[in-house]
Formats: C-alpha cells, sequence, structure tokens
C-alpha cells in the first residue's frame, strides 16, 4: 500500500518517548499559521513510497522505541498508516500520531479508516498550532492547546486520559 510522504527522520527524541522513526505525511488541510512543516501542506508535494518500505528501514534500528506519525496531517491517509501501525505493532513497539484535528473531531468523522488508525495508535497528540500558545517549553508539541492523550488508557477506561510530560 502507497503513502504519500514529505520525508522521513530515522532518530528522533523530539517527536514522542524514547528514540522514534518519524514520517511526515504530505498533504495537510489546517495551514496553522507558523506552522513548523509548512512544506507538507501541499497535497501534490512529496513522494509516494510502499509502507513496506518504510516498515523495513524501521526494523533496521533495534534501538527505536516506536514510530512517529507526523505531517502533513497524517489522518489524511488513514488506512495505509493504520498498516503501518499494525506492523510495528507486531514488533511490540508503539506508534504516536500528531494531528492538528482534536480526539473529539476525529471521532466526529465517523470514518471507519480514522477509527482503525485511532486504534492503531498509542499516544495520540491534537489539537491545530495556534501561535498565540506558542510554548518552546511544552514537550513533543508546539502550544499550550495541544493535548497529549495516551489513548490506550483512554480506551481502557472509556474517559480522556492524558499523558504527563
Amino acid at each position: 500500500m502507497e503513502l504519500k510522504i514529505a520525508g522521513v527522520v530515522k532518530e528522533s527524541i523530539v517527536d514522542g518517548r524514547g528514540i522514534r522513526y518519524t514520517v511526515f505525511t504530505q498533504g495537510c488541510p489546517h495551514h496553522c499559521p507558523g506552522c513548523h512543516n509548512p512544506q507538507t501542506h501541499d497535497f501534490y508535494g512529496g513522494k509516494t513510497v510502499e509502507v513496506g518500505e518504510l516498515f523495513e528501514e524501521f526494523q533496521k534500528n533495534p534501538m527505536l522505541k516506536g514510530m512517529t506519525f507526523s505531517g502533513g496531517e497524517p489522518f489524511c491517509q488513514p488506512e495505509p498508516l493504520a498498516e503501518l501501525a499494525k506492523l510495528v505493532h507486531g514488533m511490540g513497539k508503539d506508534v504516536t500520531v500528531f494531528s492538528g484535528w482534536t480526539y473529539e473531531q476525529l471521532l466526529e468523522k465517523h470514518d471507519p479508516q480514522v477509527d482503525a488508525l485511532l486504534q492503531e495508535t498509542d499516544v495520540l497528540i491534537d489539537g491545530p498550532f495556534l501561535e498565540e500558545q506558542k510554548n518552546l517549553e511544552l514537550a513533543f508539541r508546539g502550544s499550550e492547546n495541544q493535548r497529549v492523550i495516551d489513548l490506550k488508557e483512554t480506551r481502557r477506561k472509556g474517559q480522556l486520559v492524558l499523558l504527563d510530560v
């Protein structure tokens, strides 16, 4: 299955807990002023890769704690990312996903593919980047409104659980 990406960072320590393989998806409808990755907004930019290629690269580094999907907007390509996330989970590793939509907005889509990616997400960092709430002291996010949600615990408890980072 194919995925449109802007690029990857093979070893990141800023895109979630531990050393991570970060996939930057191509295409974003949010266009947040002050966005850290404006080159990822164009849905016609980037390059197309096979999910299997990314997974092969990921497998080469035993030091990785997991994989992160950033953007762009990962939930614009939920089907291939859910497939990739399943492969990552099959190795006992975790998946973090960034989204400009809130968790509640993603649930309101009632889209089976979006739901499938949410099911394969361990940590969701949600909400648009808001320049007026920018804070460089925050772990893994750029503005105060963005949340770091423990989706595994949220599913288990049936209520929103934030990670203390």
